[in-house]
Protein backbone atom coordinates (compact mmCIF):
# COMPACT_ATOMS: atom_id res chain seq x y z
CA UNK A 1 0.00 0.00 0.00
CA UNK A 2 1.13 3.68 -0.74
CA UNK A 3 0.76 6.09 1.72
CA UNK A 4 -1.61 8.25 -1.01
CA UNK A 5 -4.13 4.89 -1.00
CA UNK A 6 -3.99 4.38 2.76
CA UNK A 7 -5.27 8.01 3.25
CA UNK A 8 -7.81 7.69 0.44
CA UNK A 9 -9.14 4.51 1.74
CA UNK A 10 -9.12 5.70 5.71
CA UNK A 11 -10.97 9.17 4.27
CA UNK A 12 -13.37 7.49 2.05
CA UNK A 13 -14.52 4.47 5.14
CA UNK A 14 -15.47 7.20 7.30
CA UNK A 15 -16.94 9.12 4.93
CA UNK A 16 -14.86 11.75 4.85
CA UNK A 17 -14.95 13.49 1.28
CA UNK A 18 -14.33 17.01 1.35
CA UNK A 19 -10.08 16.42 2.41
CA UNK A 20 -7.49 16.89 -0.78
CA UNK A 21 -5.78 13.77 -0.80
CA UNK A 22 -2.52 15.19 -2.50
CA UNK A 23 -2.20 17.65 0.02
CA UNK A 24 -2.78 14.99 2.62
CA UNK A 25 0.06 13.33 1.21
CA UNK A 26 2.78 16.04 0.81
CA UNK A 27 1.57 17.90 4.49
CA UNK A 28 1.84 15.75 6.99
CA UNK A 29 0.00 18.63 9.45
CA UNK A 30 -3.03 18.55 6.65
CA UNK A 31 -2.33 14.30 7.09
CA UNK A 32 -2.56 14.92 10.93
CA UNK A 33 -5.85 16.61 10.68
CA UNK A 34 -7.39 14.03 8.13
CA UNK A 35 -6.28 11.05 10.64
CA UNK A 36 -8.25 12.88 13.66
CA UNK A 37 -11.22 13.17 11.38
CA UNK A 38 -11.36 9.54 10.81
CA UNK A 39 -10.82 8.53 14.11
CA UNK A 40 -13.68 10.90 15.58
CA UNK A 41 -15.57 9.07 13.21
CA UNK A 42 -14.69 5.84 13.97
CA UNK A 43 -14.78 5.69 17.56
CA UNK A 44 -18.07 7.55 17.51
CA UNK A 45 -19.56 4.42 15.29
CA UNK A 46 -21.37 2.15 17.82
CA UNK A 47 -19.76 -1.16 15.50
CA UNK A 48 -15.47 -1.73 16.36
CA UNK A 49 -15.79 -4.47 13.29
CA UNK A 50 -12.73 -2.34 11.16
CA UNK A 51 -11.04 -0.58 14.12
CA UNK A 52 -7.57 -3.07 14.05
CA UNK A 53 -7.85 -2.47 10.32
CA UNK A 54 -7.87 1.18 10.94
CA UNK A 55 -5.37 1.30 13.56
CA UNK A 56 -3.30 -1.00 11.03
CA UNK A 57 -3.52 1.68 8.26
CA UNK A 58 -2.40 4.90 10.95
CA UNK A 59 0.23 3.00 12.32
CA UNK A 60 2.08 2.84 8.41
CA UNK A 61 2.26 6.06 8.51
CA UNK A 62 5.92 7.53 7.90
CA UNK A 63 5.66 10.12 10.20
CA UNK A 64 5.49 8.21 13.70
CA UNK A 65 4.25 11.00 15.79
CA UNK A 66 2.16 11.69 13.10
CA UNK A 67 0.90 8.03 13.46
CA UNK A 68 1.01 7.80 17.43
CA UNK A 69 -1.03 11.08 17.77
CA UNK A 70 -3.68 9.67 15.67
CA UNK A 71 -3.79 6.41 17.69
CA UNK A 72 -3.45 7.84 21.03
CA UNK A 73 -6.83 9.58 20.21
CA UNK A 74 -8.76 6.77 18.98
CA UNK A 75 -7.60 4.92 22.12
CA UNK A 76 -8.95 8.02 24.36
CA UNK A 77 -12.28 7.91 22.35
CA UNK A 78 -13.16 4.79 22.65
CA UNK A 79 -12.03 4.40 26.11
CA UNK A 80 -15.14 7.50 26.81
CA UNK A 81 -17.36 4.94 24.61
CA UNK A 82 -16.76 1.44 26.46
CA UNK A 83 -18.84 0.13 28.96
CA UNK A 84 -16.57 -0.61 31.09
CA UNK A 85 -13.14 -1.93 31.76
CA UNK A 86 -13.36 -5.01 30.67
CA UNK A 87 -14.90 -3.98 27.69
CA UNK A 88 -12.08 -1.88 26.88
CA UNK A 89 -9.53 -4.32 28.14
CA UNK A 90 -11.07 -6.69 25.17
CA UNK A 91 -10.48 -4.21 22.68
CA UNK A 92 -7.60 -3.02 23.19
CA UNK A 93 -6.28 -7.33 23.32
CA UNK A 94 -8.27 -7.32 19.65
CA UNK A 95 -7.92 -4.37 18.01
CA UNK A 96 -5.09 -1.99 19.12
CA UNK A 97 -1.64 -4.01 21.06
CA UNK A 98 -1.87 -6.83 18.08
CA UNK A 99 -0.91 -3.60 15.66
CA UNK A 100 1.28 -1.55 18.02
CA UNK A 101 4.51 -3.15 17.12
CA UNK A 102 4.01 -0.93 13.56
CA UNK A 103 5.81 1.77 16.06
CA UNK A 104 9.45 2.08 15.55
CA UNK A 105 9.96 3.42 18.83
CA UNK A 106 9.84 2.05 22.22
CA UNK A 107 8.80 4.95 24.02
CA UNK A 108 6.12 5.38 21.58
CA UNK A 109 4.80 1.64 22.19
CA UNK A 110 5.41 2.45 26.17
CA UNK A 111 3.49 5.62 26.33
CA UNK A 112 0.77 3.98 24.44
CA UNK A 113 0.48 0.93 26.85
CA UNK A 114 0.77 3.31 29.98
CA UNK A 115 -2.39 5.20 28.27
CA UNK A 116 -4.25 1.71 28.17
CA UNK A 117 -3.35 1.53 31.79
CA UNK A 118 -4.80 5.18 32.32
CA UNK A 119 -7.81 4.35 30.86
CA UNK A 120 -8.43 1.00 32.90
CA UNK A 121 -7.64 2.72 36.19
CA UNK A 122 -10.35 5.50 35.14
CA UNK A 123 -13.25 2.63 34.37
CA UNK A 124 -12.82 0.67 37.08
CA UNK A 125 -13.03 4.20 39.06
CA UNK A 126 -15.85 4.78 37.12
CA UNK A 127 -17.49 1.81 38.03
CA UNK A 128 -16.74 2.35 41.72
CA UNK A 129 -13.64 1.00 42.63
CA UNK A 130 -12.16 3.26 44.89
CA UNK A 131 -8.09 3.31 44.40
CA UNK A 132 -6.13 3.17 47.37
CA UNK A 133 -3.03 5.75 47.43
CA UNK A 134 -0.43 2.90 45.95
CA UNK A 135 -3.03 2.48 43.26
CA UNK A 136 -3.04 6.07 42.90
CA UNK A 137 0.55 6.35 42.45
CA UNK A 138 0.82 4.16 39.84
CA UNK A 139 -1.36 5.98 37.17
CA UNK A 140 -0.04 9.28 35.32
CA UNK A 141 -0.04 12.98 36.69
CA UNK A 142 -2.06 13.29 33.21
CA UNK A 143 -4.57 10.66 34.72
CA UNK A 144 -4.92 12.04 38.01
CA UNK A 145 -5.83 15.79 36.73
CA UNK A 146 -8.78 13.80 34.71
CA UNK A 147 -9.77 12.00 38.07
CA UNK A 148 -9.69 15.24 39.44
CA UNK A 149 -11.66 16.76 36.99
CA UNK A 150 -14.19 14.35 36.18
CA UNK A 151 -14.92 11.96 38.82
CA UNK A 152 -18.25 12.14 40.64
CA UNK A 153 -17.04 10.11 43.94
CA UNK A 154 -16.17 12.23 47.27
CA UNK A 155 -13.89 9.53 48.26
CA UNK A 156 -11.91 9.48 44.79
CA UNK A 157 -11.55 13.33 45.10
CA UNK A 158 -10.99 13.09 48.44
CA UNK A 159 -7.63 10.83 48.22
CA UNK A 160 -6.89 13.01 44.90
CA UNK A 161 -7.01 15.67 47.56
CA UNK A 162 -4.49 14.35 49.71
CA UNK A 163 -2.61 12.21 47.74
CA UNK A 164 -2.50 14.22 44.17
CA UNK A 165 1.17 14.23 42.63
CA UNK A 166 0.80 17.55 41.18
CA UNK A 167 -0.70 21.10 43.32
CA UNK A 168 -2.86 21.66 40.53
CA UNK A 169 -4.75 18.10 41.04
CA UNK A 170 -4.76 18.61 44.52
CA UNK A 171 -6.50 21.86 43.81
CA UNK A 172 -8.93 20.71 41.57
CA UNK A 173 -9.90 17.77 43.41
CA UNK A 174 -10.16 19.62 46.83
CA UNK A 175 -12.50 22.04 45.23
CA UNK A 176 -14.57 19.54 43.16
CA UNK A 177 -15.14 17.50 46.75
CA UNK A 178 -16.31 20.02 48.30
CA UNK A 179 -18.93 20.72 45.51
CA UNK A 180 -22.82 20.54 46.66
CA UNK A 181 -24.11 18.43 43.13
CA UNK A 182 -21.62 15.17 44.07
CA UNK A 183 -22.86 12.05 45.14
CA UNK A 184 -20.79 10.10 47.46
CA UNK A 185 -20.11 7.14 46.34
Amino acid sequence: MTLRSDVADLLESAGILDVDIEQAVADEHVRSSAYQRVVSVTASSPSRDRDREIVATILREPIEIVSKTAVVAFLDAVAMQVSGPAEFRQWCAAELLPELDRLNTEGNRDFIRRRIDDWLFYLSVEDGHVPTAAELEKVTDWMQRVLAEDSRSVSVLTLLTEEGRTKKTRNIAKNRASSRDLRAR
